[in-house]
């Protein structure tokens, strides 16, 4: 494996896509727009995300990832048996909140670490970006969409990353690293230069996020990083 930093492989890798239409940019039809419900698990933060357009589903095993799992205290939800994530990387622009937008909270593992947004009332890990508004994708966590339409809606093309640090052994197989950037680079210039980035629900006018994000204390994301996910 080519390794890259945790956060820019974990950015990169939770963010790369399958190409469902030929393009993320004009949608297919103004008049219908194929969507697929995002919501938080007590569902008071609620949203859809246009299933059409170029997109990344990847399994992430990077220990920032399993962190945040830790951090929410949904370790057991989000987490498969060795600690890996599973994302679905879009562009932030097909994304948009229907309610409970004032239940978003978003943490950051490090001062120049990604936005790691998620909803306040009930603890569901929503996604992850970066800091900068015009690197506009986001890695949806797949606790907030709808399981029974993942492979309906986005195929069943799953890269798998950052293997190196998943747990236990035998280690999974690392696939599809070179696709996941290639997409990735696709959604991040096409919202750059259709502007599209600038429609994102998630940074205001003055392309700084719509709420805050806490930055961990080192010390915190240390022993976030130490902690063994207690699996069922």
């Amino acid at each position: 494996m080519h390794h890259l930093s945790p956060e820019r492989t974990c950015a990169k890798s939770c963010a790369s896509p399958s190409l469902n239409t030929a393009q993320d940019g004009p949608s297919l039809s103004k008049e219908y727009q194929p969507m697929h419900p995002v919501r938080c698990q007590c569902g008071a933060l609620r949203g859809q995300l246009e299933s059409t357009g170029i997109h990344n589903r990847i399994i992430c095993y990077c220990t920032d990832c399993r962190a945040f799992a830790h951090f929410l205290g949904k370790t057991s939800e989000v987490l498969d048996e060795q600690g890996g994530t599973e994302i679905l990387q879009v562009a932030q622009s097909r994304l948009r909140f229907l309610q409970g937008e004032d239940r978003l909270a978003a943490i950051r593992l490090s001062d120049k670490g990604m936005v790691r947004w998620y909803a306040s009332c009930c603890g569901t890990p929503m996604g992850n970006t970066m800091a900068n508004p015009k690197m506009s994708f986001i890695g949806l966590v797949h606790t907030c969409l709808d399981q029974g339409r993942m492979d309906e809606d986005f195929g069943t093309n799953v890269a798998v990353v950052n293997t190196d640090t998943a747990l236990g052994n035998p280690k999974p197989k690392q696939r599809g690293l070179l696709g996941v950037v290639a997409r990735f680079l696709w959604i991040v210039v096409a919202s750059r230069i259709s502007g599209r980035y600038r429609k994102s629900p998630l940074f205001n006018g003055s392309g700084l996020p719509q709420v805050a994000p806490k930055i961990l204390p080192a010390e915190e994301l240390a022993n976030l990083k130490s902690a063994i996910p207690p699996f069922h």
